[in-house]
Protein backbone atom coordinates (compact mmCIF):
# COMPACT_ATOMS: atom_id res chain seq x y z
CA UNK A 1 0.00 0.00 0.00
CA UNK A 2 1.16 3.45 -0.78
CA UNK A 3 0.71 6.43 1.37
CA UNK A 4 -1.40 9.12 -0.18
CA UNK A 5 -0.30 12.65 0.44
CA UNK A 6 -2.94 14.99 1.69
CA UNK A 7 -3.13 18.25 -0.13
CA UNK A 8 -3.68 21.26 2.00
CA UNK A 9 -4.76 24.34 0.18
CA UNK A 10 -3.98 27.78 1.43
CA UNK A 11 -7.06 29.93 1.47
CA UNK A 12 -6.68 33.22 -0.24
CA UNK A 13 -6.93 36.11 2.15
CA UNK A 14 -7.07 38.68 -0.62
CA UNK A 15 -10.88 38.65 -0.70
CA UNK A 16 -11.12 39.03 3.06
CA UNK A 17 -8.70 41.95 3.02
CA UNK A 18 -10.69 43.70 0.31
CA UNK A 19 -13.93 43.24 2.25
CA UNK A 20 -12.32 44.64 5.40
CA UNK A 21 -10.98 47.66 3.53
CA UNK A 22 -14.38 48.31 1.96
CA UNK A 23 -16.14 48.18 5.31
CA UNK A 24 -13.57 50.56 6.83
CA UNK A 25 -14.16 53.05 4.00
CA UNK A 26 -17.92 52.81 4.40
CA UNK A 27 -17.74 53.40 8.14
CA UNK A 28 -15.47 56.42 7.66
CA UNK A 29 -18.02 58.19 5.44
CA UNK A 30 -19.89 60.85 7.36
CA UNK A 31 -23.51 59.88 7.98
CA UNK A 32 -25.98 62.55 9.12
CA UNK A 33 -26.95 62.01 12.75
CA UNK A 34 -30.56 61.85 13.84
CA UNK A 35 -32.00 65.29 14.32
CA UNK A 36 -29.51 67.05 12.05
CA UNK A 37 -30.77 69.14 9.16
CA UNK A 38 -31.21 67.05 6.03
CA UNK A 39 -31.90 69.81 3.59
CA UNK A 40 -32.75 73.48 3.46
CA UNK A 41 -34.80 74.06 6.60
CA UNK A 42 -35.81 70.40 6.96
CA UNK A 43 -35.51 69.06 10.47
CA UNK A 44 -36.84 65.63 11.33
CA UNK A 45 -38.68 65.54 14.64
CA UNK A 46 -38.49 62.66 17.03
CA UNK A 47 -41.49 60.50 17.79
CA UNK A 48 -41.83 62.04 21.24
CA UNK A 49 -41.69 65.59 19.87
CA UNK A 50 -44.36 64.70 17.31
CA UNK A 51 -46.51 63.07 20.01
CA UNK A 52 -46.25 66.20 22.17
CA UNK A 53 -47.33 68.34 19.24
CA UNK A 54 -50.30 66.10 18.42
CA UNK A 55 -51.40 65.98 22.06
CA UNK A 56 -51.17 69.77 22.40
CA UNK A 57 -53.32 70.23 19.29
CA UNK A 58 -55.86 67.63 20.46
CA UNK A 59 -56.23 69.02 23.97
CA UNK A 60 -57.51 65.68 25.28
CA UNK A 61 -56.05 62.26 26.14
CA UNK A 62 -55.30 60.09 23.14
CA UNK A 63 -54.36 56.47 22.51
CA UNK A 64 -51.02 55.70 20.91
CA UNK A 65 -52.77 54.37 17.82
CA UNK A 66 -54.65 57.65 17.32
CA UNK A 67 -51.48 59.66 17.96
CA UNK A 68 -49.46 57.67 15.43
CA UNK A 69 -52.20 57.92 12.81
CA UNK A 70 -52.29 61.69 13.16
CA UNK A 71 -48.48 62.00 13.29
CA UNK A 72 -48.11 60.03 10.06
CA UNK A 73 -51.03 61.79 8.32
CA UNK A 74 -49.66 65.24 9.19
CA UNK A 75 -46.11 64.26 8.16
CA UNK A 76 -44.72 64.98 11.62
CA UNK A 77 -43.02 61.59 11.91
CA UNK A 78 -41.90 58.89 9.49
CA UNK A 79 -41.28 55.26 10.28
CA UNK A 80 -40.85 51.99 8.45
CA UNK A 81 -41.41 49.89 11.56
CA UNK A 82 -44.05 47.20 11.81
CA UNK A 83 -45.54 48.44 15.08
CA UNK A 84 -45.18 52.22 15.41
CA UNK A 85 -47.85 52.32 18.13
CA UNK A 86 -45.73 50.07 20.31
CA UNK A 87 -42.67 52.22 19.60
CA UNK A 88 -44.42 55.40 20.71
CA UNK A 89 -46.02 53.67 23.71
CA UNK A 90 -42.63 52.41 24.89
CA UNK A 91 -41.02 55.82 24.39
CA UNK A 92 -43.79 57.57 26.34
CA UNK A 93 -43.57 55.08 29.22
CA UNK A 94 -39.76 55.34 29.23
CA UNK A 95 -39.87 59.15 29.45
CA UNK A 96 -42.47 59.08 32.24
CA UNK A 97 -40.41 56.53 34.21
CA UNK A 98 -37.15 58.41 33.71
CA UNK A 99 -38.29 62.00 34.28
CA UNK A 100 -41.25 61.47 36.60
CA UNK A 101 -43.08 64.73 37.27
CA UNK A 102 -40.77 66.60 34.88
CA UNK A 103 -41.95 64.46 31.96
CA UNK A 104 -43.88 66.10 29.13
CA UNK A 105 -46.46 63.31 29.28
CA UNK A 106 -48.85 61.79 31.78
CA UNK A 107 -50.70 58.49 31.55
CA UNK A 108 -54.42 59.06 32.12
CA UNK A 109 -55.72 55.52 31.73
CA UNK A 110 -55.03 52.22 30.01
CA UNK A 111 -53.24 53.14 26.79
CA UNK A 112 -54.16 56.84 26.99
CA UNK A 113 -51.76 59.75 27.40
CA UNK A 114 -52.00 63.52 27.70
CA UNK A 115 -49.56 66.37 28.19
CA UNK A 116 -48.35 66.91 31.74
CA UNK A 117 -49.45 70.34 32.93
Amino acid sequence: MSKAKKKTSKKSTTGAKKATEASKEASQEKQPKTGQRRGPGAKRSSGLDAAAQVLSEAGEPMSCKAMVERMLADGLWHTSGKSPQATIYAALIREIAKKGDASRFRKTGPGKFTLNK
